[in-house]
């Protein structure tokens, strides 16, 4: 500014033309203009600095902000010729450290000593007005000592839940431990998984209103710098007033946001984490969600399982193909029974003709709104069991799957042979890892109903190359989403459709493009010396 002012100054420039400059380029402050032998501009002194007001204007600006709300709560303490004042909101801060530990430790102090005392805890000296009114609702206390430093101490109240697993994504062997809401507990419990000196930690603040904390969690050894560095470069355009999760992030930042497919995995499990961040890619943790965020991902990636890795390879490659083999049944297995019914009675064998025929013949809709029916049904059964308490959520399962089941049919209004490839289609989709990816599939199956509906086995294969057509096409943070079949990958199919032994993964996978390919050289060189 003061650059400005002398070289108003020193061209003689009109001081309306340098009041216009400095209004065009937001520079609005209070000014006065004298006539000395020309035009000069002269600005006044801005107001002081917070942590140069005194106690009371200090108190007195933070009763402004919050005036209307009846938990800030500003003490008073004397000590001799020494007044200590504390000032914080008392939902957020420990009232029983401040007054069973922080206050008495402080009275028993001599007073030239106070200050030190003070200064040695984890405190933070606000300098600015914002950082005060920041520190305060992130849930510290504010302590002045006289008139001289005002500190922010961090006394939050614990409020976190124990660490359980995630009822969601339970496993038979591995950890048990999840996510909980406290972002501090969730780096920890990272940090336990992966003692290394690679592993870093960066904290962000998003949400103008929220101030949400994230951190993004990544292998400094391994990570592909230009993907974090365009993780970085697509958080720092978001401009929110709230962000609950970090699932409210995953829209701003994915790359195809009209995609039915999820292109990052969200997920409560440490030890997800841990495997991924090991492959060389990215975690975001936030403050008040369980979720972590895994980034990049592939198609295949969520086809896995903590169970695959704790359990023996041929056990893992039968359920890891069994997952593939219900992805198909939960997408084209209604496609197919419409296609059937409404096109196609050639292809079933001549015993299963006249079943299928007495099943059909009373019902009095077309085979799409008799798969339409039911399918909306089984969504609303599962939407009412997720929302409802869990015994009475166990009840309406049982209710909708028998009695509703059982009713329909004898009213006539559904085949039986429907009921069974609803139901064998609701359960194929729910053995998909990934409660997202199983979300896109039950969303999948109505379009390619709808074009079985249309055109037969024509429209089905129709379907299935638009969906093959984008998973090719489709990319998560410049990874393809494909991989490792488009683009083929001899060495990433080791752990796609199958899970070969461990011993023989030595590489890393190249869909997070790490920076060191070989997870380990020779496990097994005890089985070589012991035969030679």
């Amino acid at each position: 500014m003061e650059t400005f002012v002398r070289m108003f100054s020193q061209y003689q420039i009109p001081a309306h033309i340098a009041c216009m400059f400095c209004h065009m380029c937001g520079m609005l402050y209070k000014q006065e203009v004298t006539m000395r032998g020309g035009a000069q501009l002269v600005v006044k002194k801005q107001e002081p600095a917070f942590d140069e007001l005194s106690l009371d204007e200090k108190i007195a600006k933070l009763q402004e902000v919050f005036e209307d709300d009846s938990e800030f709560h500003v003490r008073h303490v004397k000590k001799g010729d020494l007044t200590l004042t504390f000032a914080c909101i008392t939902s957020l801060v420990s009232m029983a450290k401040i007054n069973d530990f922080l206050i008495p430790t402080l009275m028993r102090l001599p007073a030239e000593e106070i200050d030190t005392y003070v200064h040695n805890l984890q405190t933070i000296e606000a300098t600015t007005y914002d950082d005060a009114i920041n520190q305060i609702l992130a849930g510290s206390v504010m302590i002045c000592v006289g008139d001289d430093h005002f500190y922010t101490v961090y006394l939050k109240e614990d409020t976190a839940r124990d660490i359980t697993e995630p009822n969601a994504e339970q496993v038979v062997h591995g950890s048990h431990e999840g996510f909980v809401e406290d972002l501090q507990t969730n780096v920890r419990l990272v940090r336990n998984r992966v003692r290394s000196r690679h592993l870093k930690v960066e904290h962000i603040e998003i949400g103008t209103e929220t101030k949400t904390k994230v951190a993004i969690v990544y292998m400094k050894d391994l990570v592909n710098e230009d993907i974090l560095a365009e993780l970085k470069r697509r958080m720092n355009y978001i401009e929110t007033d709230m962000v609950v999760t970090t699932n409210y992030l995953e829209e701003f930042i994915e790359d195809s946001p009209f995609s039915i497919f999820p292109q990052m995995i969200s997920t409560e499990r440490p030890d997800k984490v841990e495997a991924n961040l090991l492959d060389g890619k990215i975690a975001l943790l936030s403050d008040g969600g369980p979720n972590s965020l895994i980034m990049p991902v592939t198609f295949f990636s969520f086809f896995q399982s903590p169970d695959d890795y704790n359990s023996r390879w041929m056990t893992a490659s039968f359920i890891r193909m069994l997952r593939f083999v219900s992805f198909l049944i939960a997408i084209i297995l209604p496609a197919l029974y419409i296609a059937v019914v409404s096109f196609h009675f050639e292809v079933l064998p001549d015993e299963l003709v006249m079943p299928l025929k007495l099943s059909v013949s009373t019902v009095p809709y077309p085979p799409i709104m008799e798969a339409l029916l039911m399918e909306l049904t089984i969504e609303l059964i599962r939407e009412a069991g997720i929302r409802l308490p869990s015994p009475i959520s166990q009840t309406i399962g049982i209710v909708g799957g028998l009695v509703i089941g059982d009713a329909v049919v004898q009213a006539g209004l559904v085949s039986n042979v429907m009921i069974i490839v609803v139901a064998i289609t609701a359960i194929a989709s729910y053995i998909i890892p990934s409660n997202e990816f199983s979300a896109s599939i039950r969303l999948l199956r109505f379009p390619i109903m709808l074009l079985a509906a249309m055109f037969g086995f024509i429209g089905i294969i129709f379907g299935l190359i638009i969906m093959l057509m984008q998973l090719c096409k489709q990319e998560s943070f410049g990874v393809a989403y494909f991989y490792p079949i488009a683009p083929f990958k001899w060495n990433g199919l080791k752990d796609a459709f199958i899970r070969v032994p461990l011993w023989l993964m030595k590489r890393r996978p190249l869909d997070a493009k790490p920076k060191k390919r070989f997870r380990f050289r020779q496990t097994r060189g005890w089985d070589i010396d012991g035969k030679s």
